[in-house]
């Protein structure tokens, strides 16, 4: 008869495509252990999302699988590619709205990564107008990755005992709250939506099969 396992015991895969030495940010001289901590999972949340995210075609970028989707459209007569809908809102008597490719990115890239940035640290460069967002995916991607590098180099740049530290500036109760809390939020909206982005990709690849 075969021994039931323990439930207590956590077994926890193995990964099939560890990060390479060269990519794992816990490798690189880093003095303080919490920031080494913290750039070591976004830099793998980074490798995961931007590998999803490799070869995305604009009808990918654009897709619509239903007809009330939330996206970035053209507005106005100069073309350029803007989101309507900051904050798609439920409701109790229709499904949650549906949004894109494009809109995830952006609300990735320009509304959190970017937006943090914004409100939470002093040296903030010419942003522009964060609705507007590129309408093509090679120029949506590459907006991201901007604004995740600038998001991430200030949180390199802090140190541990800033980074534990109230932020001292913020919207809301946020001046409170610590550089480290203000980072895991940011894994959970780079977490959540970048999981939606891959599975939209899925979906799409097998619209029809």
């Amino acid at each position: 008869m075969t021994e039931s396992a323990d439930p207590s015991i956590l077994i926890i895969p193995t990964d099939p495509k560890p990060p390479s030495p060269g990519v794992d940010m816990a490798d690189m001289n880093v003095p303080d252990p919490v920031t080494r901590d913290i750039l070591a999972i976004f830099e793998r949340a980074r490798s995961r999302l931007f590998e999803r995210l490799e070869d995305l075609t604009d009808a990918e970028y654009h897709w619509e699988p239903v007809s009330d989707c939330i996206s970035i459209r053209p507005d106005g007569p100069d073309g350029v590619f803007r989101v309507a809908t900051l904050f798609p809102e439920s409701s109790p008597e229709a499904p949650d709205p549906l949004t894109t490719i494009a809109w995830r990115i952006w609300h990735i890239g320009s509304l959190c990564l970017r937006g943090y940035v914004i409100h939470f640290f002093e040296d903030v460069p010419e942003f522009g107008d964060r609705h507007e967002w590129p309408g093509t995916a090679k120029e949506g991607v590459q907006a991201l990755a901007e604004d995740w590098e600038h998001f991430i180099s200030r949180i390199a740049a802090l140190g541990d005992k800033r980074l534990l530290a109230p932020m001292g500036l913020g919207p809301g109760g946020w001046a409170d709250e610590t550089y480290l809390k203000l980072a895991l939020h940011a894994l959970v909206e780079v977490a959540h939506h970048g999981g939606e982005i891959g599975l939209l990709r899925d979906l799409y690849l097998r619209e029809g099969v």
